[in-house]
């Protein structure tokens, strides 16, 4: 009998911890225990930028951070990443979690990342950020966000910034929720992003098929389907977001579309070197190195 009661205790206990785990994750959006590390004097700085938005109704917030030496060659004109956020961050989140300036000093450094614009959008609809939902990445009842960083920032980046023209030289790529936002929108604008990447993300949305990447991808001509270029990682501890990113992936081979695609260890979560923060830092350094070979491909 008293092992019984100790055993449902335990249960209990453990039950409890993991709900609470989870809403410490997932709903509060809590900060990661051992956040990773981010190095000094990397010469590269990150600034916020606001412009007025015709689709939002409202001025809005990006994030940028311009390559090594922007200013000390002005004839140069450099290839774009945009970067969209998962739910309960904004445009700050790239810079202050996940270390992103670590990233691409080390990427600039060993040259697998040609130096590019890098764009931080806030994703967030007109509901705001919230920790009780993700962001609605497409045009609806709150707000243009589609239109938004497919088409309208797309033209604020161009105006303000020396830039490659052509799609293929823009990348377009998120994690968590803003990995579905990266296809969801990208796949609408393939004249503005030719490349397409996604972090533990997901590939279909409640809001029904017409927001389901899985289903907008078997809808492109031949011409579309050969101008992509996507990679794709998910995390084994993310066993919803791994099989939803798998069987994208398997979508992409039947439809003939350069793919790459891997699983790792870790995922979403509170501390640990594949978790959380720490896994978007180090698996940034694998999607923005295939970015860099694409946009040497392209140049080439």
């Amino acid at each position: 009998m008293k092992i019984s009661k100790i055993f449902l205790s335990l249960a209990g206990a453990i039950a409890i911890l993991s709900t609470t785990t989870y809403y410490y994750v997932f709903i509060l959006g809590a900060p990661q225990l051992d956040p990773p590390q981010k190095q000094a004097d990397t010469g590269l700085k990150f600034q916020i930028e606001t412009f007025n938005s015709q689709a939002m109704g409202t001025v809005r917030q990006y994030g940028v951070i311009l390559p090594p030496n922007y200013q000390k060659n002005p004839q140069t004109r450099y290839p774009v990443i945009f970067l969209l956020h998962g739910g309960h961050d904004d445009a700050r989140a790239y810079a202050d979690k996940y270390a992103i300036i670590s990233v691409l000093h080390e990427l600039y450094k060993t040259g697998k990342l040609p130096p590019s614009i890098i764009i931080t959008p806030d994703g967030n609809d007109n509901r705001g950020s919230s920790p009780l939902y993700d962001p609605d990445y497409y045009d609806g009842t709150n707000g243009k966000i589609a239109a938004l960083i497919g088409l309208e920032l797309v033209q604020v980046v161009k105006s303000r910034y020396r830039t490659l023209e052509q799609p293929q030289f823009w990348a377009l790529g998120g994690l968590s929720s803003g990995g579905w936002g990266a296809f969801n929108i990208g796949l609408r604008y393939l004249n503005n992003f030719n490349i397409l990447f996604s972090h533990s993300g997901y590939f279909t949305d409640n809001s029904g098929a017409q927001n389901s990447p899985l289903q907008i991808v078997q809808q492109l001509s031949i011409v579309d389907k050969k101008r992509l270029r996507i990679y794709l990682d998910a995390g084994l501890n993310d066993s919803n977001l791994l099989a939803s990113t798998k069987a994208f992936h398997q979508v992409l081979n039947k439809l003939n579309i350069a793919n790459v695609f891997y699983a790792f260890p870790g995922g979403h979560g509170l501390s640990g070197a594949d978790i959380g923060w720490n896994y978007f830092h180090k698996h940034l350094k694998d999607s923005l190195s295939y970015v860099g070979e694409q946009f040497k491909a392209a140049k080439k």
